[in-house]
C-alpha cells in the first residue's frame, strides 16, 4: 500500500509529510520511507496558531477556521510529496488544539474531508480519542510503530522524539514485556518560545542550538525549575502532557528565573532543563543501561544532544539518533501515523494500553472513505499474500 502520513507537532514548525511504501511481512511490516519533506507555516498561520492555543483557547469560529486552514495546508503537504501520484490512503494525525491526558480529553483540528476532497483518497483520522474513550490518555501513540521499528534481542532500547514535548518508548531487550512510553516534560516548546520573546519573534527557534552553545546553563535554575513543576515530573508513567502545561504561560510563571538571562544563557539553560527531566525520568523509571536513540526536531539542537549524552552517560546509557538505524528522525511520527492507519484499515488495535493507561487495546482513527471497497481489496490480498508465504 501506498499512503501518506501527515503530522504537525507541538513546536508548529509546519506540515511533516511522508510518502511511504506499506507491506505485511511475518508478524510485522516492511516500511519504506519514499519521500519526505516539511513544508512550514507562514508567519501569519504560525502567529495565528500562536495567539489560539493558549490556556484561554480560541473561540468556536476562530477554532472553526483555524480547523478549515490546517486541513488545506496539510492537503498542500501531501500534494507536494506525492505529485501525480496516485495513493492509496492518507493518515493525518492533524493539529492538537487541545490535550488533557489526565482527564482523557484531546482535540486535534485539520479537516480530513478537504484532504479526501483535494486528493481524491481515503483519509484515516483523529488517531487519540479512541484510546482516551478506552481510559487512556490518547498519548503516546507512536510505542506501536517504536516497537516494530527498534527492538532489539541483545539490548534495552529506549526510543525517545524531542518535539515540542520529549516522550519515550522503553523497549525491553527482546520484547519480553509490552513497550512502556511515556511524556518525560518539555522537548523544544520552551525554548522556542523563549527565542520568540527575547527576538521580538524574528526567530522561532535557536537554529541548530548556536545560542546555546555559546551560553552558559545555570543549574541553580535547573533544579528550581524542576522543583516547581513537580506536579508532573515527579509523576511515574503513565502520563502525557502538553502546551496547557509546557507552553509559553510556563514561561511567564518562571519569569523570576529567566528575566535576567541573556538570550545565549537562557537558551543554555532551557536546555539543560529538557535534558535533565529526560535523563531524570529515564533514570527514575526506565530501563538498566539503554541504548537511547533519538529522533525528532530536537536532534538537530548540537548543544541539546551534547548536554543529553553527558547526562545519560551518568546512567551508562549511551545516545544514537533513529538515522543511525535506517529511520529519518525528522519523518519518524509521519511515518508512523502512515503504519497506524494502516492498522486501522484493517480492524486492527494500535493502541499501547501500558503505554496510555488505556483499559484495552483499541482500534484507533475514523475513516473518510474514498474508494474504500478498493482499498480494502487490495489490502486484503497483500495480507493474504503475506500469510501464504
Amino acid at each position: 500500500m501506498r499512503a501518506v502520513g501527515l503530522m504537525s507537532g507541538t513546536s508548529l514548525d509546519g506540515v511533516d509529510a511522508a510518502l511511504v511504501d506499506i507491506r505485511p511481512r511475518g508478524s510485522g511490516y516492511d516500511v519504506r520511507l519514499d519521500r519526505f519533506i516539511t513544508v512550514p507555516f507562514s508567519t501569519r498561520a504560525r502567529s495565528r496558531l500562536l495567539a489560539a492555543l493558549t490556556l484561554r483557547g480560541p473561540d468556536l469560529s476562530e477554532l472553526v477556521a483555524l480547523d478549515h486552514l490546517v486541513g488545506e495546508m496539510f492537503a498542500a503537504a501531501a500534494r507536494k510529496v506525492a505529485p501525480g501520484e496516485a495513493v492509496d490512503f492518507i493518515a493525518s494525525h492533524g493539529l492538537t488544539a487541545f490535550h488533557d491526558g489526565v482527564l482523557r480529553r484531546t482535540f486535534q483540528i485539520g479537516d480530513p474531508y478537504r484532504l479526501r476532497e483535494e486528493l481524491g483518497a481515503t483519509v484515516v483520522f483523529d488517531f487519540r480519542r479512541a484510546d482516551c474513550a478506552a481510559g487512556g490518555h490518547g498519548a503516546p501513540l507512536v510505542p506501536y510503530v517504536d516497537a516494530l521499528l527498534f527492538t532489539s534481542s541483545e539490548r534495552n532500547i529506549v526510543a525517545l522524539n524531542i518535539g515540542g514535548i520529549a516522550n519515550v518508548t522503553v523497549l525491553e531487550a527482546g520484547a519480553a514485556a509490552a513497550p512502556r512510553a511515556w511524556d518525560t516534560g518539555p522537548g523544544n516548546m520552551l525554548l522556542d518560545a523563549f527565542v520568540r520573546g527575547r527576538t521580538d519573534g524574528r526567530w522561532n527557534f535557536d537554529a541548530d542550538g548556536a545560542a546555546a552553545a555559546q551560553g552558559r546553563a545555570n543549574e541553580g535554575v535547573v533544579t528550581e525549575l524542576i522543583a516547581r513543576e513537580a506536579s508532573f515530573l515527579a509523576l511515574g508513567p503513565p502520563k502525557s502532557t502538553g502546551r496547557e502545561r509546557f507552553g509559553a504561560q510556563c514561561l511567564e510563571a518562571h519569569a523570576d528565573l529567566m528575566a535576567a538571562m541573556s538570550l545565549e544563557d537562557g537558551c543554555a539553560t532551557l536546555c539543560a532543563f529538557t535534558a535533565a527531566t529526560i535523563a531524570q525520568s529515564l533514570a527514575a523509571h526506565g530501563p538498566l543501561a539503554p541504548l537511547v536513540i533519538a529522533s525528532g526536531g530536537g536532534v538537530h539542537n548540537r548543544a541539546l544532544l551534547t548536554m543529553l549524552r553527558e547526562r545519560l552517560g551518568r546512567d551508562d546509557a549511551a545516545l544514537a539518533l533513529s538515522s543511525d538505524f535506517g529511520v529519518d528522525p525528522d519523518a519518524k511520527e509521519a511515518l508512523a501515523f502512515a503504519l497506524l492507519g494502516y492498522e486501522t484499515l484493517r480492524g486492527r488495535p494500535a493502541n499501547v494500553p501500558a503505554a496510555t493507561g488505556a483499559a484495552h487495546p483499541a482500534v484507533l482513527g475514523a475513516i473518510a472513505p474514498h474508494g474504500l471497497a478498493d482499498v480494502l481489496t487490495k489490502m486484503s490480498a497483500e495480507v493474504a499474500a503475506n500469510e501464504s508465504a
